[in-house]
């Protein structure tokens, strides 16, 4: 019971030194006033101005779409593999990809956050989950082929006139995810 006494009796003298606070209360505060840090590997040069070019923009999405079609001709597995390319290809850490499609990567654009960070697999799931809808709807007999493929479709539409609407180019799933598309030189 002795040693109990003598440890409270040291984190009372630490205490008393520190003003009142524990240690574990001046780490807390010292966490709170040091700004978050972004990892530089994160972070791209310049927060993101102006909108990128849209013939770079749907020219590769045809890329992207030419590779999730071609994956897609295997039955089954090419269209789970499809549609996870669709969702989670702007946040994949693959050194050949870099976080962005290969279709972006070839026309040199970049998803950003509207920060100015690459897109993690979260931001690319929101931004993307509209176009993994449509390799996934080949897979429901009757229902995907006749209701959801249909309005998957309606809705890739919907995206592309946004793109060319919006100011920023933001469609939908850019303002859902925060983010938009740069061009970058690299």
């Amino acid at each position: 019971m002795n040693w109990y006494l003598e440890e409270k009796e040291e984190k009372e003298e630490k205490k008393q030194k520190l003003g009142g606070f524990t240690m574990a209360d001046e780490e807390k505060k010292d966490a709170v006033e040091q700004p978050l840090e972004t990892p530089e590997e994160n972070v791209v040069n310049a927060i993101p101005e102006g909108k990128a070019d849209t013939g770079k923009r749907i020219v590769a999405y045809i890329i992207d779409a030419v590779i999730t079609t071609i994956i897609g001709l295997i039955p089954i597995v090419g269209q789970l593999i499809g549609a996870a390319y669709w969702a989670l290809r702007d946040g994949l850490k693959i050194d050949f990809m870099d976080q962005r499609s290969l279709g972006k990567k070839i026309m040199k654009l970049r998803p950003v956050t509207l920060e100015g960070n690459k897109l993690e697999i979260v931001d690319s799931v929101k931004r993307n989950w509209m176009f993994a809808i449509i390799p996934l709807s080949i897979l429901i007999p009757i229902l995907g082929w006749f209701i959801i493929l249909p309005l998957a479709c309606i809705f890739v539409i919907v995206e592309i006139i946004l793109t060319l609407t919006d100011k920023e180019g933001r469609r939908f799933g850019d303002k859902m995810a925060k983010t938009k598309v740069i061009e970058v030189e690299e």
